[in-house]
């Protein structure tokens, strides 16, 4: 693995940028995105550590995320009941169907704003609000804002993370080094976001 990930970092920005990019369309899929470590991709990217990686890096999220989202989005505006009683709706499960519905329509666009943060739903909520003919205006706007929240804090962490692994001693890689000390990072910080949501979770999916 940590030869693959070096040889990802020799990658050209462009090309990585474009590599990333997809990776977060995919992690915006429902069900698919659950096979998707978009916060490794992300942190692999940082632990690079070239001078255009972490603007680059912020681009390809945003953008990725935002398309991912997009799509998503006009599927549920279009094929949101035929969907929900399929058999991919069924893997999905009812249950969560309720719950995003029922996010959205207490806390309204301002939930897309942390729907990154929160596992499985970040990939459902942009079908939910197709499906509840949300403005897709708002929704953009919330979801960019959202996904660069996102984009900054593992950004952030994985800056600070690759500057650690430089005064460590020994031969350690600072690559794996940021994704190690990253993860635990924003494990901490996502914790306590998605704690504070989930009394709201778990009202919606009763």
């Amino acid at each position: 693995m940590t030869q693959w990930l070096a040889e990802v970092g020799e990658l050209p920005i462009l090309l990585l940028m474009g590599a990333l990019g997809l990776v977060m369309l995919f992690d915006a899929v429902p069900l698919l995105g659950v096979l998707i470590p978009g916060d490794v991709a992300i942190l692999a990217a940082v632990g690079v550590g070239r001078p255009a990686t972490g603007l680059a890096t912020f681009t390809a999220v945003l953008i990725g995320c935002l398309a991912g989202w997009s799509l998503s989005f006009l599927v549920g505006r279009r094929y949101s009941e035929r969907l929900r009683g399929s058999r991919v709706g069924g893997w999905i499960g009812e249950a969560r169907w309720t719950a995003a519905e029922g996010l959205l329509r207490s806390g309204g666009g301002r939930m897309m704003m942390v729907a990154p943060f929160l596992p499985v739903f970040n990939a459902l909520l942009p079908l939910a609000a197709g499906g509840l003919r949300m403005s897709y205006r708002r929704f953009l706007g919330c979801a960019a804002l959202g996904a660069a929240a996102w984009a900054g804090l593992y950004l952030a962490l994985g800056t600070a993370s690759r500057s650690l692994a430089g005064l460590l001693p020994g031969e350690s890689s600072p690559l794996l080094v940021t994704m190690g000390v990253g993860l635990a990072l924003a494990a901490v910080v996502l914790l306590g976001t998605r704690r504070r949501l989930r009394a709201v979770t778990g009202a919606s999916t009763h």
